[in-house]
């Protein structure tokens, strides 16, 4: 299927287009001697562009490492005997990609990337049993495609270490970023009944998320066929916060230190509720892992990691909201001496939501603060409340707020 529409943050590939041939392997300086994968890399470039354009050197320099990082980490690569060859081949590919989107150009590259990817999924992303014309599932198709530039241009950023403010500026760099799109797209997932295009998966987890018969956004999944980026449909905003948190690099000293008690806290946590696998899982995202590797690291097919993310969800949210909810919330700004995170217009409005007994333990537990001998006991006692009564609704509260702040700025911010 052919779509004309084009995306700002575009960057898969175009399957009808016929790549240049490659260019002739460079000759050795002396017999026997094996160019590096930078020679190749600059020889292949020089030899079809003839000249040194903006921003060349920035493109061959991370072709180069990602080819480096790929043959290194390849078993069957380093088991091959001849990683050279590997190498050379593996460069071939990566410049002739790069270069077939550059002779291209950007309108006509965009067109062909946007219309190949459309085509692979146009028939996933419609929920099952749908039946929506083609004007209901194109609209559904071009949310997804948005959505999945928006991760692609992440993961670029994050695969080649740049800064979250990167955009391809040159046509070269946009070529680089188009051929990176689309091999991202294809990247082969591995599940237990065989493999899967991994745009597939995403579009396939897009259409599950679709009330029938209705156009949504795509909340993009964090961890696993799924990306980090935004989960407020999947995970509780809470959750959403404190993983955004404990990604988020600071240049605060403070904040550095309260972000490793949280999570040193959380890890404590974890190892108590024997949650092994869960600590793992949050080593690796820490270390800002794809959801590929961290696949291919645990072992896990598609359906053990949503179980997993599903368990990890859990915990943290009673880690945020029971165990360690003070720490939680002193660290994002939402204690209660802030109002649990509120403006006092919010914070007013909130209390008039609540019941007259909610409202009156709030305001104990707000004196709780500076009045060390109001325990909880004391409370549940001026309330005629069990202290576990206490301890359940407290929870109750602080959910019951987040999903108060968070929904007042969701209706502002649109």
């Amino acid at each position: 299927m052919k779509t004309a529409s084009t995306c700002l943050a575009m960057p898969p590939s175009p399957p009808g287009i016929t790549p240049p041939p490659p260019e002739p392997s460079p000759q050795p300086e002396a017999a026997g001697t094996v160019p590096t994968i930078a020679a190749l890399v600059d020889e292949l470039f020089m030899a079809h562009l003839q000249r040194r354009l903006g921003g060349i050197d920035g493109v061959m320099q991370r072709l180069t490492t990602e080819i480096e990082r790929i043959c290194a980490m390849s078993d069957r690569i380093q088991a091959s005997g001849d990683v050279n060859h590997w190498q050379a081949a593996l460069v071939r590919h990566r410049v002739s990609k790069c270069l077939a989107y550059y002779d291209m150009g950007s309108n006509r590259g965009r067109v062909e990337l946007h219309s190949s990817l459309s085509a692979i999924v146009y028939r996933h992303v419609a929920p099952q049993g749908s039946h929506l014309g083609f004007k209901g599932r194109y609209a559904l198709l071009e949310d997804f495609m948005q959505i999945f530039y928006i991760e692609v241009l992440n993961a670029f950023r994050r695969e080649h270490e740049l800064p979250t403010t990167y955009t391809p500026r040159t046509r070269l760099e946009l070529a680089e970023y188009m051929a990176f799109s689309e091999q991202y797209a294809k990247r082969r997932i591995n599940l237990r009944g065989g493999s899967q295009q991994l745009i597939v998966l995403r579009a396939q987890a897009f259409s599950r998320r679709q009330p029938a018969e209705t156009s949504v956004d795509m909340t993009l999944v964090s961890e696993g066929a799924k990306t980090e980026a935004a989960e407020s449909h999947a995970r509780s905003s809470v959750v959403q916060q404190v993983r955004e948190k404990m990604m988020a690099e600071t240049n605060d000293p403070g904040d550095g230190v309260m972000r490793d008690r949280v999570i040193n806290a959380l890890m404590q946590y974890l190892k108590a509720q024997n949650q092994t696998d869960c600590v793992d899982y949050l080593v690796l995202k820490l270390k800002d892992c794809s959801a590929a590797e961290i696949d291919d690291i645990l072992g896990l097919s598609a359906r053990e990691r949503d179980y997993l993310q599903q368990r990890f969800k859990y915990h943290v949210e009673k880690f945020s909201q029971q165990h360690e909810w003070q720490l939680v919330h002193q660290w994002l700004g939402a204690n209660l001496e802030a109002r649990l995170g509120m403006t006092p217009t919010e914070w007013g409005d909130f209390l008039a939501t609540l019941p007259e007994d909610y409202r009156q333990f709030l305001d104990l537990k707000r004196q709780q603060i500076d009045n060390g001998a109001l325990t909880d006991e004391a409370i549940a006692q001026a309330l005629g409340w069990t202290p576990k009564k206490v301890q359940r609704n407290w929870t109750k509260v602080l959910k019951l707020a987040w999903t108060f702040r968070n929904q007042v700025r969701g209706a502002e911010a649109s």
